[in-house]
């Protein structure tokens, strides 16, 4: 059985992580982490989560955790002090962690030199076949159409365009040759002009309590192609990141995400 260590434990998808992991075999809760200075310090993380007393109270220290894996959905600040530790102990790692600027990504890649480190920018299973699908209709649509991207969540979430969209934009500009910080379009207003069929355009949502919404449109002349992912539960990207963290157990030391982990490649 693989012991867990859960990052942000009390917070939405800490919680999904904790709910999903009470009914799988394969893993177990054994550290649940929080900021310093939490309310949740202390508490007990099933009770937290809604699910059966674990005996395992919420700290802020991840060094004195004994865990195999840990899955962290944070902040980029926390995520890389976490990394950090992960690689003195020689512990794997799951990041879902959103936001992460690109140095940020670079020191977490250079961590994964030492330790095993799957980061993708959304565990789910459907979202993640997404990012294929996109690649085949870029490639097979080609110059003939104009790609638009649409995501929607709640209206707390601190970081647009979503981590998910970019890795969307990312798979239909590397499909077509083209690198995404030249061609990405994020929002439009006043007199634009004609469109550059060459762009890809990005539209942010930010209302209620939406868990995740993206769909990705390839317009042309006569006909639209949409692929399109809609989250009803956190649970799914739960699941996922469970998988991510025991398909890890087999890794010694690399970056995968969840293409990797999903042999999507």
């Amino acid at each position: 059985m693989i012991n867990l260590a859960v990052a942000g434990a009390a917070g939405r998808m800490g919680q999904a992580v904790i709910q999903a992991s009470s009914g799988d075999p394969r893993v177990r809760i054994c550290c649940a982490l929080e900021r310093t200075g939490a309310r949740s310090i202390g508490m007990d993380a099933g009770e937290v989560a809604g699910v059966d007393r674990l005996n395992v109270p919420i700290d802020d220290r991840l060094s004195t955790c004994d865990y195999d894996v840990l899955i962290e959905f944070t902040t980029p600040e926390a995520t890389l002090e976490h990394a950090r530790t992960c690689r003195a102990l020689g512990k794997r790692m799951v990041i879902g962690t959103t936001g992460l600027s690109a140095e940020e990504k670079a020191e977490i890649s250079a961590i994964a030199a030492d330790i095993a480190v799957i980061m993708a920018p959304n565990m789910s299973i459907g979202v993640n076949l997404c990012f294929r699908l996109v690649e085949l209709a870029a490639r097979t649509l080609g110059e003939e159409v104009d790609i638009e991207i649409v995501e929607a969540h709640h209206r707390h979430k601190v970081d647009a365009p979503s981590g998910t969209a970019l890795r969307l934009g990312e798979a239909a500009a590397a499909a077509l040759g083209r690198d995404l910080s030249d061609v990405a379009v994020y929002g439009r207003q006043g007199p634009v002009g004609p469109r550059d069929r060459r762009t890809i355009g990005f539209a942010t949502i930010r209302a209620g309590d939406i868990i995740g919404e993206h769909s990705v449109m390839f317009a042309g002349e006569g006909e639209r192609v949409e692929i399109s992912h809609r989250s009803s539960s956190r649970i799914n990207f739960a699941g996922g990141a469970l998988r991510a963290a025991v398909w890890s157990m087999g890794q010694e030391s690399g970056l995968y995400d969840m293409q990797d982990v999903l042999d999507l490649r």
